[in-house]
This record gives structure tokens, C-alpha cells and sequence, in this order.
């Protein structure tokens, strides 16, 4: 028995419920949190083939933020498509093997009305899987509109239009390369699409894919 005028000591008990509108404003805060998990930083690589100029770049996503990493164009010297494809295979695998991505996203191939053009490019393109399923790395591919969808919000916009969000969203001094920024866009596009799949629940990502992959 406490004595009469003595202090209180005793302390709430730790299960004490918070009042109403703090417990609901924590709620809408965890929840917030939750919708930008992804389950780790991950590095990714972004391709945009040619057997001209072949442009890559590379971000380190971590939540909703995207770093960038690295960026460039890879135009192969010599007349001849085989020695070009070739170049290509040799500077994928000397820019892999440099930064170490985890991860790539590949544009995908579209109709083109040139048929010859359309040769060149898919041996571009086969150059390209080559050296990243060489180095173990998770290939996604996405066609330009849903990359154009992703940045923009418009699945016919203009490259200059892609420069400049790109630009934007890294935080770049200046609007990279067109061949460059484009495969940035398919980096930060793959990561757009992997974080809505975790963000789905187990059962509602049955059937749906992150991009067309090889693997």
C-alpha cells in the first residue's frame, strides 16, 4: 500500500493503445513505405542494340530511387556486320565485367520497314543476349512504346521527349546521347516493372511477366 502524498511511479502499461488518429496516421505511414519496397538495391543494365551504335546504360535502383551508374555508346569499327557483331559481344562483356549489373533489360524487336536494317539489328541484338546470358545475368525485354510508356506516360513520344526525362529522373548535368538514353529508359523501365510486381500480392503476379525474359 502506497503511503498517503507519496509520488506515483508506476509507468502505463507497454500495450497501451494509441489514441485513434495517431494509430491511423502510422498505419497510412507504413503503408506508404510499403508501396515503394522492393526487396533490395539492384543493379541494372539497359541495351539498345544497332549494329551501328549500340548505346547501354547502367543504374542502382533502391526503392523508388535510381542512381546512374554509368552510360555510353558502343559503335564498333569495320565495313564488314560479322567483325561488328563481334566488337559488340567483346564491349558488352568488357562493360559487364566492369560494373557487375545484376540484372538487364534488352529493347525488344519490332517491325521494321526496311528488311535489311531489320537483319542488321536482330544480329545486333543476338550479339547482345550472347554476351549477357554469357555473363549469368537475367535478361528482360521491352518493346520502345511500353519503355516510352514508362518514362513518359506516352507510348509514342519523341526521343527528344525520353532524353529529357531520362535526364530528369537521374539527375544528370546534361540529356545523354539518344542511343544512350534510350537504354537508360529500358534500365529505369525494368526497374519500374519489377517494383509493381512485388508490390502485387503472391497470388496476383501468377501469369504476369517482367518483360518477355531469357534467361
Amino acid at each position: 500500500m502506497r503511503p498517503s502524498g507519496a509520488a506515483d511511479w508506476s509507468f502505463p502499461s507497454p500495450v497501451t493503445r494509441l489514441p485513434q488518429p495517431v494509430s491511423r496516421n502510422l498505419a497510412l505511414w507504413t503503408a506508404s513505405r510499403k508501396l515503394f519496397t522492393v526487396p533490395r538495391m539492384t543493379r541494372i543494365l539497359g541495351i539498345d542494340p544497332g549494329s551501328r551504335a549500340t548505346g547501354y546504360g547502367i543504374v542502382d535502383a533502391d526503392g523508388p530511387a535510381v542512381a546512374h551508374v554509368a552510360s555510353g555508346v558502343i559503335r564498333p569499327a569495320g565495313a564488314s556486320l560479322p567483325r561488328r557483331v563481334a566488337a559488340i559481344f567483346r564491349a558488352l562483356g568488357e562493360v559487364v565485367a566492369e560494373h557487375a549489373p545484376e540484372e538487364a533489360a534488352v529493347e525488344a524487336v519490332f517491325v521494321h520497314r526496311n528488311a535489311e536494317a531489320a537483319l542488321k539489328l536482330g544480329q545486333a541484338r543476338g550479339a547482345a543476349l550472347c554476351a549477357l546470358l554469357e555473363a549469368g545475368l537475367e535478361v528482360a525485354e521491352y518493346n520502345p512504346r511500353e519503355v516510352k510508356l514508362a518514362l513518359v506516360g506516352n507510348g509514342a513520344a519523341a526521343k527528344a521527349q525520353v532524353q529529357h526525362m531520362v535526364r530528369t529522373l537521374l539527375a544528370l548535368e546534361r540529356a545523354p546521347e539518344a542511343d544512350a538514353a534510350d537504354a537508360l529508359a529500358l534500365a529505369i523501365c525494368h526497374h519500374h516493372t519489377r517494383a509493381t510486381l512485388a508490390r502485387l500480392p503472391a497470388g496476383a503476379r501468377r501469369g504476369r511477366r517482367r518483360g518477355r525474359g531469357w534467361r
